[in-house]
């Protein structure tokens, strides 16, 4: 199975400056859920920003990062430079990021596991719009914003139409 998960804004964004632009470590919590023991991967920019966030690849699960940079190497951390070897992969596999290898993974994707926050922010980076008739929402949990988190948000499963 090859997943999506994402943090999207009402007006499609999903990053500013190479970061979150909302704090909601509820989905923060739930991305770690979905993902710990997993095969996680990820585009070089959201690497960079992780590895300046937690000064590591993310623990507890298998980090590969997706670049053109042959010369690539981090410890701890695979490189990868063709999208479609993903599908060889044995495990599941969960794309984590940014844009462009959201937009380069849809096609490849089962199961989209998104956070729709409730607000519309700016931002230089947004989610590729999906085509509805391809999806069908299987699960929604609402959440409503607290003292630790600023938004609504809901925890929302796509899958793939068959």
């Amino acid at each position: 199975m090859i997943a999506m998960v994402v943090a999207v804004a009402e007006n499609g964004v999903i990053g500013l400056r190479g970061d979150l632009p909302w704090h909601l470590p509820a989905d923060l919590r739930h991305f770690k859920e979905l993902t710990i023991g997993k095969t996680v991967v990820m585009g070089r920019t959201t690497f960079q920003s992780i590895i300046g966030r937690l000064g590591g690849p993310l623990p507890q699960r298998r980090n590969i990062v997706l670049t053109r940079d042959q010369s690539f190497r981090y410890p701890g951390v695979e490189a990868i430079h063709d999208l479609s070897s993903i599908t060889s992969f044995a495990d599941d596999v969960y794309v984590i990021g940014g844009a462009q290898v959201y937009a380069a993974a849809l096609e490849l994707t089962d199961v989209l596991y998104v956070t729709e926050v409730h607000t519309a922010v700016d931002g230089d980076t947004r989610f590729p719009v999906i085509d509805a008739a391809q999806w069908r929402e299987v699960s929604r949990v609402r959440h409503t914003a607290d003292a630790k988190n600023q938004y609504d948000y809901d925890f929302v499963v796509y899958e793939r139409h068959p």
